[in-house]
This record gives structure tokens, C-alpha cells and sequence, in this order.
């Protein structure tokens, strides 16, 4: 399965990404800004996600949003 970025550029285990838009965390007033790095990302089952620490804690993210860096 190949898991890209917003920019259509393959993910891999351990890769660092940016956000390219600012993202509203459900269930908290948490507000990720564009810019901020994730690093360290690991793959999910999902094509369209990746899971990584941002903002303090471990989250799913889309990589919709991301761009690697």
C-alpha cells in the first residue's frame, strides 16, 4: 500500500511531515498550525492516514493536510 502526501510524494515509517492548514482537534480547544512537524510518523492500515505525536499527544492525521518535509 503507498501512503502520499498531499503533494502525491511517498510516505515511509519515520518520515517527517508539515501541515499545510491549520486542523481543529474533535474533542479539545486544541488548534494544530500550519507549519507544525510531526516527526516520527508511523503508517496505518488506512492510505489516507498516518499516526504521529503532535501538539503533546499521539493523534491520526490525514495526509491530506501534509506535506513531507
Amino acid at each position: 500500500m503507498d501512503v502520499k502526501d498531499s503533494n502525491g510524494t511517498l510516505l515511509a515509517e519515520g518520515d517527517s511531515v508539515t501541515l499545510i492548514k491549520d486542523l481543529k482537534v474533535k474533542g479539545s480547544s486544541l488548534i494544530l498550525k500550519r507549519g507544525t512537524m510531526v516527526k516520527n510518523i508511523r503508517l496505518t492500515n488506512s492510505a489516507g492516514e498516518i499516526e504521529g505525536r503532535a501538539g503533546g499527544s499521539t493523534m491520526v492525521l490525514k495526509t491530506e493536510f501534509l506535506k513531507k518535509a
